[in-house]
């Protein structure tokens, strides 16, 4: 549907200059929200509150509520007020052990769940809007890959950030975060280009979409964090299988990867020594390492809680509880690394709904999981259109149950994942709809 302005949808509707008024802040919210991911995360709370209320006051008024009968957001309901009703305060019943704040942490991930229909729904129902946030998204990877060259050439970033440790790469920012979010945007940026770039004729095209994959992977050695270089490659595999004319490139890129980080122990041996030594060693070790002993953790304390979990946030208030301390898989440490391995979460998004919602919320996660992937890989294997592609690959790298990652819900990483699912819906149901005669 043409449209004067990105900001103003048409609606041949009662109430029709209320309804455009929210559409605008809800389009103004999402276009912003990947700007304040970056740097400003609280700010990006409210972005997304901002879309998630514009969206529910949509609904409201227009009587439009089809959207809770997708089978990913009724799924997605169930899970969540699951985890709700185990992180209720009832210590008589066993529920609730981490108190008020666990509980109030399980009820705002709600705000999620609505983003991605709100975005799906409401904010990027034209294709200006989506341009525009292909083009910010865009930006975004540059801004990153930027200030980490510039670290890895003059030893700081653009704001005088030196490398974490002396060794990782924190692109723009001050600790070593500039890995996660690269490797999630990375490929839906870079498909469309390569895409249109293997599409010319002759030799010139075909090398421009190589440089572009390479440079894209070389950045990602460069930052020195192995899983989102491990995930990207996975990525890039996924994306491989969907786009035929992409394979040679992927072999190439995977040859890259070897040679790059196999030679940095000339030109980089910090590099080095993380990327194959710490790796290596990690993985021979596995189970007493310290990924080992968190997951140790998340079972004990799934097996003394099978029915509801912890609750919201389980893991910060079980971790560091006696009670769930128990010899590793090896039995190389006895206690399973006692209170000094704790973190908030533990580090995998399956044993974290372990930990939350016991098995039935590992079941309701897990069912979660497939469902977000079928609409998005929806028409796919007949016709791969490249962004649609890379926004599957980002998907499917977060959800890939073997991996390390950040808190599932937390930001800015939790945000990143909800942001690029609600806008691969987008292009799923738009797209779509756009293109069919």
């Amino acid at each position: 549907m043409a449209t004067a302005s990105i900001f103003e949808p048409a609606h041949p509707l009662p109430n029709a200059q209320l309804l455009r008024g929210l559409d605008r802040a809800a389009i103004a919210s999402v276009l912003l929200l990947p700007l304040l991911l970056m740097h400003a995360h609280g700010i990006a709370e409210g972005a997304i509150a901002i879309a998630d209320v514009c969206f529910l006051i949509r609904a409201t008024l227009t009587g439009d509520w089809t959207w809770l009968r997708a089978g990913w957001m009724r799924i997605g309901l169930a899970w969540w007020a699951w985890v709700v009703l185990g992180s209720l305060p009832v210590p008589s019943l066993g529920l609730g052990e981490g108190g008020t704040p666990s509980l109030v942490q399980a009820i705002v991930n709600v705000r999620f769940l609505v983003l991605v229909a709100a975005m799906e729904h409401m904010a990027l129902r034209t294709a200006p809007v989506r341009r525009w946030l292909y083009g910010l998204i865009c930006a975004c990877a540059i801004y990153i890959a930027v200030h980490s060259l510039a670290q890895f050439a003059f030893g700081r970033n653009l704001y005088g950030h030196a490398a974490a440790w002396g060794e990782i790469l924190t692109g723009p920012f001050g600790k070593p975060r500039a890995g996660p979010p690269l490797s999630r945007i990375l490929i839906p940026v870079l498909m469309p280009p390569v895409a249109r770039l293997l599409d010319r004729p002759g030799l010139a095209g075909k090398a421009g979409a190589l440089a572009l994959v390479l440079a894209g992977v070389a950045i990602m050695v460069l930052i020195n964090q192995r899983m989102p270089l491990a995930l990207t490659g996975l990525g890039l595999l996924v994306a491989g299988l969907l786009l035929p004319r992409l394979r040679v490139l992927v072999f190439a890129a995977g040859i890259a990867v070897v040679v790059l980080v196999a030679g940095s122990v000339a030109f980089a041996p910090d590099i080095h020594d993380r990327l194959v030594g710490l790796t290596s060693q990690q993985l021979i070790h596995f189970p007493s390492s310290h990924y080992g002993e968190l997951y140790t953790r998340s079972l004990e304390i799934g097996r003394q809680h099978p029915f509801t979990g912890l609750g919201g946030d389980g893991f910060r208030y079980g971790c560091p509880d006696p009670r769930y301390f128990r010899p590793t898989f090896d039995g190389a440490v006895a206690n399973g690394g006692g209170t000094v391995i704790c973190a908030s979460h533990p580090h995998n998004p399956y044993m974290e709904a372990l930990v939350n919602g016991g098995i039935l919320g590992f079941v309701l996660f897990a069912a979660l999981a497939v469902a977000w992937m079928v609409p998005l890989g929806r028409g796919l294997w007949r016709r791969p259109d490249p962004l649609r592609v890379g926004l599957f690959a980002a998907a499917f790298i977060q959800l890939w149950p073997f991996a390390s990652t950040s808190g599932f819900t937390s930001m800015p990483m939790g945000g990143w994942f909800f942001f690029l699912l609600g806008w691969g819906m987008a292009e799923a149901r738009w797209q779509t709809r756009e293109t069919t005669p």
